[in-house]
């Protein structure tokens, strides 16, 4: 009986070709590599689950899962930076000295990454406490604190940068120091 190793190796060199013609077909041939990698990635975790005689439906299913995935988090993704545009919109309509501070914050959380975005709404905007977007972020109190400190600190440099570019008055982190 062959190994386990031997097993994915035939497995791998036999449909690794019509897994990628699969995914580049369905998300083109900039993910279809990535996809096919996680696919097997899958089919080496999940090998003794593969049936013998529907490898490639399998196979196919998994890429399948993978993209559907890949296509969800993309639109998430896409909706954020649509409410992010939103705002700075509705903040450049705003009026007085409130405005021009919205829209700098607004504006620098829109140069952040995903996860300083999602450290600094989840307490600031959507209130929750801060043990609570520790568990939704699955991670100790402490781990959060860390990670909010660290993106007020980029927010804030984020904000200096947009302050020096256009000579405003300072402004300061939302929630900074409070806990």
């Amino acid at each position: 009986m062959p190994s386990r190793h031997e097993r994915f190796i035939v497995l791998y060199n036999t449909y690794q070709a019509r897994v990628y013609g699969y995914a580049a077909g369905r998300a083109g041939h900039q993910l279809a590599e990535e996809v096919v990698s996680e696919t097997f990635l899958v089919a080496w975790r999940r090998l003794d689950d593969i049936p013998d005689q529907a490898q490639l439906q399998w196979l196919f299913r998994v890429a399948r899962n993978i993209l559907r995935d890949d296509f969800r988090q993309a639109a998430r993704r896409e909706s954020l930076e649509a409410e992010l545009r939103t705002w700075i919109t509705e903040a450049v309509a705003d009026a007085g000295e409130h405005a021009t501070e919205r829209l700098t914050v607004l504006r620098a959380l829109a140069t952040l990454s995903d996860d300083d975005k999602e450290i600094l709404t989840l307490t600031t905007w959507h209130g929750l406490s801060t043990a609570e977007a520790a568990q939704v972020l699955g991670c100790t109190k402490a781990a959060f604190f860390v990670r909010l400190h660290r993106a007020r600190r980029r927010l804030q440099s984020a904000i200096d940068a947009a302050d020096t570019a256009t000579s405003r008055k300072p402004v300061t982190v939302p929630g900074k120091g409070s806990r």
